[in-house]
This record gives structure tokens, sequence and C-alpha cells, in this order.
């Protein structure tokens, strides 16, 4: 028999068990409701009781932050550069300095003169107008090396002015001629609908690229595919097509690096033609958005917010980091919310990584060197384009897999297996080259060559021909005097 029911008193004290868990259930349940009560209060109070109201595209990131202090605070720390993983980080880094092989790589192009690690999104603007790729407009008799695509990528005053100006006249209007327009760096518009904070595209080539590749308006992008895709407007592969200078990815037959190769190859494109070896070559931008599709996080549905941009809890909210940068820095909130490992572990976990993918690339670039300066040697001794038909189409297959894989921020780790599958792939194309260009050589009399002294970055540069001192100066004196005049009609017009 139940001791409960032993004695007269059993019934009596089985009720007060009851109701004494039947009390306690309450509480708990009231508690329960009165912390989400305060919680939904918290938020409401926040998002619903706005300082300013936002309307049209609002390029200013102060006056977002003004609504949303939390992720206004958070963006704030993009300035930040404090930071080196064992491969890059948020520092300032000279990269033709750190690999000067590059310089002859991209001779006859703009990156010849100039091209440094990228830092945070609050520095898009800032290095623009500082970098060398750009000229030096405004100085003496020197003119736009660039039209006006190239802000496409750096600023949410870009919506604004493809709204005012419309976006083929945007595209195609010199590039200093929105010195004083664009000034924002990348921001709270570039990826929020200001009436209901949803994600949504700004740039139009995404959204263009993504219905040839998928058949699909981006519009109707499920909110986690979104979280990638407002990343992808601009870290993706995209070039400048026609005369209007049309922001453009080549996605028409896929976003794998030989289907894009295939794209280019059937309208014959050509981003230059190299100084030395004089192939139509073409340069990869940074490929972020398909080589992270291709690996082990992309394919299992995370998206670059995940690791990125991870959450942050605090009080009744849950918002997300906008920190931009290495998720290195944030192994905690960022990778050991899925992997239960420790923080040294999975940081080495990434370095091995890193470590085999730049492994091949540096084994690659002498290599990519090597061929041009054969190249040369058989221009100057009286090749002809025929005798250097084949050797240029693996110089630019080898040089296009060399770009794909290195200049993809992240490549190395977003999909290790795809990168070094395409680097390893360049390697072979440029050591086929050299074979080809051999026999061509030897066909010509020529048995030995001579490399040239690559060692620093100054050497290759004067290698090639370029005059660094005068491209300083003019720039030195372009930050001096049109920037400040820039600054000081985006003040005076309310734009900053």
């Amino acid at each position: 028999m139940n001791p409960l029911y032993s004695s007269k008193f059993g019934p009596w004290i089985l009720g007060v068990v009851i109701f004494a868990g039947v009390a306690v259930g309450v509480v708990i349940l009231g508690l329960l409701a009165m912390t989400v009560t305060v919680r939904r209060a918290e938020v409401a109070s926040i998002y619903n009781n706005k300082k300013i109201e936002i309307t049209g595209v609002e390029s200013r990131n102060d006056r977002w932050g003004l609504n949303y202090p939390r992720e206004y605070e958070t963006w704030q720390k993009t300035r930040e550069m404090d930071f080196s993983s064992k491969h890059l980080g948020n520092k300032f880094e000279d990269v033709l300095a750190a690999r000067p092989d590059m310089v002859a790589v991209w001779a006859g192009y703009l990156f010849s003169r100039d091209y440094n690690a990228p830092r945070g999104h609050w520095y898009t603007i800032e290095d623009l107008r500082a970098t060398l790729r750009v000229g030096a407009p405004g100085v003496g008799e020197l003119k736009d090396l660039q039209t006006a695509a190239c802000w496409t990528c750096k600023s949410p005053d870009v919506p604004r002015m493809m709204l005012e100006m419309g976006v083929e006249n945007y595209y195609k209007a010199p590039w200093s001629a929105l010195g004083a327009e664009i000034v924002n760096p990348i921001g709270c518009a570039d990826c929020h609908d200001p009436a209901t904070m949803k994600l949504v595209i700004t740039r139009p080539a995404l959204a263009e690229a993504f219905q040839r590749w998928q058949g699909r308006d981006i519009r109707e992008a499920t909110n986690q595919e979104m979280r990638s895709l407002v990343c992808a407007q601009c870290h993706v592969e995209y070039y400048f097509k026609g005369p209007d200078k049309h922001v453009t990815f080549p996605w028409d037959k896929g976003i794998t690096l030989e289907q894009q190769e295939e794209y280019y190859d059937e309208i014959e494109f050509a981003d230059w033609t190299h100084a030395l070896s004089k192939t139509p070559m073409l340069k990869a931008q940074h490929p972020d958005y398909e080589i992270f599709l291709l690996g082990t996080h992309g394919q299992k549905g995370l998206s670059c917010a995940d690791c990125h941009m991870p959450y942050i809890s605090e009080g009744g909210l849950k918002f997300s980091d906008h920190h931009l940068m290495s998720p290195l820095k944030n192994i905690a909130g960022s990778c050991q919310t899925c992997h239960r490992d420790s923080e040294e572990n999975l940081r080495q976990y990434v370095y091995e990584r890193q470590d085999k993918a730049l492994e091949i690339r540096n084994r690659l670039e002498p290599e990519l060197v090597k061929a041009h300066v054969m190249a040369k040697a058989a221009l100057d001794n009286g090749a002809t384009d025929e005798e250097l038909k084949e050797a240029r189409k693996l110089i630019r297959a080898a040089h296009w897999r060399w770009d794909f894989g290195t200049a993809s921020h992240g490549g190395s780790f977003h999909a290790p297996v795809e990168t070094m599958r395409i680097l390893s792939h360049g390697l072979d194309k440029a050591l086929q080259a050299q074979l080809v260009l051999k026999d061509v050589l030897q066909a010509r009399g020529v048995t030995k060559l001579e490399m040239p002294d690559l060692s620093t970055k100054e050497k290759a540069q004067a290698y090639i021909g370029l005059d660094m001192a005068t491209f300083k100066a003019q720039k030195t004196e372009f930050i001096e005097t049109v920037v400040p005049e820039w600054l000081k009609t985006a003040q005076a017009n309310g734009r900053i």
C-alpha cells in the first residue's frame, strides 16, 4: 500500500504536495512571463521609439547609430587595427613589398603600382582615395584612371548616387566626378531597409547575376541566404562590361573558376595585356562568395554572418556584431558556438589549412614570373604571335588560377580543398607554359636566360618600367589639395 494512504492523514498530505507543486509552477511561469514581457518592452523601447525617422538612402552611418546604438557601436570597431593572425589581419600591410614577384605578375596593370592588404570597412573610402590605382585627378594634367564604377563597393553613398543619376550614368561617370559625393565608408544603408531593417540588395549587379545564374528573383531569397548575399554584393568576381563600364558578375555559366573562365574566353575578354609577355590577361577581383559556397561551411548552409557577425546577447536583446573581421579574433563568439574544441586547437586547424594552400601559392608566383620573362625573351628575339599562342593561353590560365585562389579573402580556409586544387592547376599550367616557351626560345637560338633581380618591390617596379617617384608625388599632392576640397564640399552639402 502507498505510504501516503497508510493513515487518515494520507490524502491531506498528498493534497498539500500537489498544491505546493502547482504554486511553484505558477510562480515560475509568472516570472518567465514577466521576463519575456520586460525583454519585449526593452526591445520595443529601442526599435519602436526611434530617435529619428530614416527614409530613402541615408548614407550617413552616424544617423542610423541614433536608432541602433548597439549595432553602431560594434560597427565603429571596424576602425581598429590591432589584430594580426599568422596570415594577415586588420593592420596595414604592403603586399607588394612582402611579395615583390607580384609586381612582375601584374606588369602593365595598375596593381603593379600599389596593392595593400585590406583593412576594416571603416577605411574603404580613405584607402581608395590613397591608392595609386585610381590616379590623382585634379593635379596638373592628370586624368582619371578609372570610372565611377570603382566606387561601387566602397560606400552607402553609391546606391544614393545610382538612384539620383541612374545606374548607367553612374557607372560611366569619371571617378573623380563623385569625389565630393561618395564620402561615407561601408555601413548601414548598404545592407538594410531603413523602414523595416530587413536585409536588402542595394547593388543591381548582384540581382542581375543571380537571375542569370539561378533563374531566381533575389528578392525571394531566404533570410539565411541574405546573410551571405548582402556580402556577395561586393565580395565576388566582377568586371566592367562594355564602354559604359557596367559592373557585371561572370556567373552566366556558373560560379566555379572554370565556368567563369569559359564565360570570359567565349567573349574574348581581357582586363589588360601583360607588359612583358603581351598576353591578354584576366584579373580576379575577390571571389570570396563563390569559393565560400564550395567549402564545407557553405555547403552546410552557414552564412558569412554566422562567423563574421556572430550574435551578441545583451539584456533582452540579441543582435549581430557589426565588427566585421576575421573570426580568429573572436573564436569564442564565432567558432566555438558550433565546435567544441579549445581556442588554440581551432586556431591551429585554420593555420594548417592556410599554410598548405599558401605553400602552393608561393611556389606558383615565381613560376608565373619566369613564364612572362621567357615570353618577353622570345619576343625580343623575333618570336611571332603564332609561335607564342599556346604559351600565352597557358600563361593566361595559370595566372587566372593564381589570382582566383590568391585574391579571395579567406579562401584558403573557406574552401581549402578547392583553393589548393585551383592553385595546383595554376602551377601545372605555368610549368607547361615554360616547356612550350623553352622550345620557342631554342628555335630562336636562345639557350640561356638570366632572370631579373626582383628581390624587392622597388627593383621589380624598376624592371617593368614604373616611375614610382612621380606617381607617389602626384598622389601626395592630390591627397593634400584635392581631397580636402571634396570633404569641404561634402560637409557643406550635408553628406557627412
